[in-house]
């Protein structure tokens, strides 16, 4: 018996390798990021260079929440974000003149719902690759919005409404950064504390045992696509009211953007792990180290560079640790 002992210990090590170097790796890397930006650049750490660093995050992370929903159902990726973007950004600006600001933006919202919706009918329901479905989906309600406005530029027509978003409460933290930690806070609360976040993590998982439990897996699939397409159309309303400009194209990049922060948050790709919270955490080291290669001068190519490496790395590590756990 006792020349049985040593591979359970080894198991134990490994599990707990798997588990704490998962939790610490992140913020240990984001300490490390803010010390290395600090010896570069003596404006990395003043007030106004960490405000803006919140407030280029707070749009893209909006929709991080709901991706990471998507990831955490197994659901791949919901490619239609750029599209759902437009949308919101399209709708308050194109329908303020006619029906007011805060009207305007309810129907860009509903709209980005309702593509979020068809995209959750699709793969929840109708079983369709996400990849696939949603990167059609998004191409089709593009094409819709670059109908609505005639393939123009739109403008804002309210600069009250600008100056709520961009204004600052205390002097201090500006108003669309309260708004992105509240959903933040919000979609956190629901993934760790609800029902659905519950059957979530057990859809991720292992959807066949799961559905064998009764948990309705086609609805909690489909309730992520919801989701996200929701809260992309929101980020697209907050993005369209604070430039007071919005193009067809206004969304592009952002879904590459919240994917990198989700899987650098820890979130697998394979489902069934990950916390908005640590999504989160991936969005901020991404922001703060995109934020010291613009104060070194760095271009625009080498910094997509590393964020695909970023994402190459992250998924290596995820494979890594499920092989560890036993989860493969």
């Amino acid at each position: 018996m006792s020349a049985l002992a040593p591979p359970p210990t080894r198991t134990v090590e490994r599990g707990l390798f798997s588990t704490y170097g998962a939790r610490l790796g992140l913020p240990a890397g984001i300490v490390v990021t803010m010390i290395v930006g600090s010896l570069l650049s003596d404006r990395f750490l003043t007030l106004q260079n960490l405000t803006n660093v919140l407030i280029n995050m707070s749009i893209v992370g909006i929709i991080v929440v709901g991706m990471t929903f998507v990831f955490v159902t197994r659901g791949l990726a919901d490619l239609s974000v750029p599209a759902t973007v437009a949308v919101g950004g399209l709708l308050v600006l194109g329908l303020q003149p006619s029906i007011g600001t805060v009207p305007a933006a309810l129907v860009g919202v509903l709209a980005a719902a309702i593509a979020g919706a068809v995209n959750g009918w699709l793969v929840g329901y109708a079983g369709l690759n996400p990849v696939i479905t949603t990167l059609a989906s998004g191409t089709i309600v593009l094409g819709i919005a670059q109908v609505f406005v005639g393939g123009v530029i739109v403008y804002g027509s309210d600069p009250e409404a600008q100056a709520f978003l961009t204004g600052r409460v205390f002097g201090v933290v500006p108003v669309i950064v309260l708004i992105f930690l509240a959903i933040v806070a919000a979609g956190h609360l629901v993934l760790s504390r609800t029902v659905i976040g519950r059957w979530s993590y057990a859809v991720g998982s292992n959807p066949l045992a799961t559905q064998a439990s009764a948990v309705p897996v086609k609805r909690v699939r489909a309730f992520a696509f919801l989701l996200t397409g929701t809260l992309a159309g929101l980020s697209g309303v907050l993005l369209g009211i604070t430039l007071q400009t919005a193009r067809p194209g206004i969304g592009m990049g952002y879904e590459f953007d919240a994917i990198t922060a989700v899987v650098v948050g820890g979130v697998s790709l394979l489902g069934g792990s990950g916390t908005v919270l640590y999504a989160f955490g991936g969005l901020l080291f991404v922001q703060l180290l995109t934020n010291i290669m613009v104060l070194q001068g760095v271009a625009t190519e080498p910094q997509g560079l590393v964020k695909g490496a970023l994402i190459a790395g992250a998924v290596a590590i995820d494979v890594a640790l499920r092989k560890r756990g036993g989860r493969e």
